[in-house]
């Protein structure tokens, strides 16, 4: 009995987070884009060109700051929803409040980017571009996101320039959820974002005491007790740690880098 009134609670948070997400998407959002609009056509009234560009920029980078710090908000309420309902339980380890970091982390459950955001404020991710055909999260990705179907050099530049202005990045160098034990392969984004940018990388390891919403698990199997995420924040990787010259052994030792720290 206690299974399934934690697996219905699961499905029911779920069924929750689809409408909130569509609703933030195409209402929320949108009279957001609205209401700035509105605001940015009276300023632009007073200027000329090279005055707007800047003022552009300045609205662009205003409209992140928003949308991030709503979505920070409620994926923090959502989390604690899980937590209220007594299905998992949060035990941090190390953890503090990073700036202009490229996070990256383990990737074990469905809910790991949702618990992320909710942790780390002012943090975007970069998104797989299937969740751009997702109908319930497509405009948040589009708004808020760094897709990842963006040319190598764009996305350097777009994530240098989201660093620079005091955002982390969270990245899951796998790919995809992995299952304990699994030999992880890492992919070279995250090392070279850092490359380009030379921003720090913060590993995040995220461990479950037992299988849960994990790849091909139904979201249903809740277990019969409590179960406890425990999120540890290693030590920055700082690209002062190499000694490699070439762009190619410099992407390789730190993705190997990143390995160790998710294996060890």
């Amino acid at each position: 009995m206690i299974r399934f009134l934690r697996g219905f609670g699961v499905v029911l948070l779920f069924s929750i987070f689809g409408v909130c997400s569509f609703f933030l998407g195409f209402v929320v959002l949108p009279l957001l884009q609205i209401f700035m609009k509105f605001e940015k056509t009276e300023d632009l009234a007073s200027h000329n060109d090279s005055e707007n560009s800047i003022k552009n920029d300045k609205e662009d980078k205003r409209k992140r700051e928003r949308f991030s710090r709503l979505i920070h908000k409620l994926w923090h309420f959502y989390t604690n929803l899980f937590v209220k309902l007594g299905l998992i339980k949060i035990d941090l380890k190390n953890f503090e409040q990073v700036r202009g970091k490229i996070i990256v982390s383990t990737h074990p459950t469905f809910i790991d980017i949702m618990i992320l955001i909710g942790l780390y404020d002012n943090s975007l991710c970069l998104a797989k571009k299937e969740l751009l055909n997702n109908i319930f999260l497509k405009n948040i990705i589009k708004n808020v996101y760094i897709p990842n179907n963006v040319e190598l050099d764009e996305f350097k530049k777009i994530s240098t320039e989201v660093l620079n202005d005091g955002y982390n990045i969270i990245i899951f160098p796998t790919g995809t959820r992995t299952v304990e034990g699994e030999d992880l392969k890492i992919h070279k984004g995250a090392a070279a974002l850092q490359i380009a940018s030379g921003a720090d990388i913060v590993p995040v390891i995220i461990k479950c005491d037992y299988p849960f919403l994990q790849k091909g698990q139904p979201i249903y199997d809740a277990s019969d007790r409590l179960i406890t995420y425990t999120i540890s924040q290693l030590d920055p990787i700082k690209l002062s740690d190499f000694d490699e010259k070439s762009e190619i052994k410099l992407r390789k030792a730190i993705s190997e880098k990143i390995k160790f720290d998710f294996t060890n």
